[in-house]
């Protein structure tokens, strides 16, 4: 349980709520399971087209939460406000679909009470929903290595979490929040930008969370995950004024990025039974796989069995998706 009165909580917990009426109860329940109990829970309604039901679901926590409703002007705009209202020193991050281990907060907000100069702590989390990654660690697919810098952000050799997140509030106030034009992507432009201004963030290899992907795996969803960076990697390019390493590595991941869209494009394509589009995209891309060639040559040869097969082996790992349980953390 959070303390109330005139104490002044350590942490302050952020969560945007949009259509999240059924999700939001478990989230929060694993707010209030924390070992760590000197937090304050703030909940940003952000124009929810569910707004009755997000307010009935919520009606078992009024008492524990400070609840707000605004406009629907997105998830960035949300967490600012949040921000705004928190009176912690530090902010951790909740997306109202995930949920927290109970030891989460205790090992995050110690990790940064051990450490004076890191200003951001992250760490992994274990995956669930409808996807052929459920009960594997997020890192497993986007991996962190070495230190969490500029250039290994860009590069997305370094991937933040971003209900993982714990982080002093004035090093997310100094960089003036999240970026509330963006409707996607805000979280890694806040990352690259407190990399910028020298921000040290670091993580731990702890599975103390848990993030739900919703009909993870498809094609459409990887595109938009593509797209996201590279909108974000362009703006920020042309927003700042970068090293020239780092000015480099964006023209480099980006064309990298690119080259992933054009094949993830023609999965979709190729789904979808149009199999002119699907080997246009393929040929786009620059760098030539053999699976890419395979794929290319398949199309021409036998386009409908293939796309039979493939449908086929989607289907059946989806069916064996497993019910993901977090691991007890390390």
């Amino acid at each position: 349980m959070p303390r109330h009165g005139a104490l002044i909580p350590a942490v302050s917990v952020i969560i945007p709520a949009y259509r999240c009426s059924r999700d939001i109860p478990d989230a929060l329940d694993s707010v209030f399971a924390q070992t760590f109990s000197n937090f304050e829970v703030i909940v940003v309604n952000d124009g929810s087209p569910d707004h009755d039901e997000l307010v009935a679901a919520l009606a078992p926590y009024q008492s524990r939460i400070r609840y707000v409703e605004q406009p629907n002007l997105g998830a960035g705009a949300a967490r600012n406000t949040a921000i705004r209202l928190s009176r912690g020193r530090y902010l951790a991050f909740l997306d109202a679909d995930d949920r927290w281990e109970p030891d989460f907060l205790r090992r995050q907000v110690w990790y940064l009470d051990a450490n004076p100069q890191t200003r951001l702590v992250y760490c992994d989390a274990i995956l669930s929903g409808e996807t052929p990654l459920a009960g594997q660690r997020y890192t497993q697919a986007a991996p962190s290595e070495g230190a969490v810098t500029l250039i290994s952000l860009i590069e997305q050799r370094c991937n933040i979490i971003l209900s993982t997140v714990v982080a002093r509030r004035q090093a997310i106030v100094s960089v003036g929040l999240f970026n509330d034009s963006l409707r996607r992507g805000q979280d890694f432009e806040l990352w690259l930008r407190l990399a910028l201004a020298g921000v040290r963030m670091e993580y731990q290899t702890h599975v103390l969370a848990e993030r739900r992907v919703h009909a993870a795996g498809l094609s459409g969803d990887a595109v938009t995950e593509i797209q996201r960076a590279i909108n974000v990697l362009d703006r920020f390019g042309r927003s700042h004024e970068l090293p020239p390493q780092a000015r480099t590595a964006v023209r480099i991941r980006m064309m990298a990025l690119v080259d992933r869209l054009e094949i993830e494009q023609g999965k979709l394509r190729f789904l979808e039974g149009n199999f002119a589009a699907a080997q246009y995209h393929f040929q786009a891309a620059r760098t030539q796989t053999w699976k890419i060639r395979a794929a290319a040559l398949a199309l021409r040869v036998a386009p409908r069995l293939t796309r039979a097969l493939y449908v086929r082996v989607r289907l059946s790992t989806l069916r064996r998706v497993p019910t993901a349980t977090a691991p007890q953390a390390g």
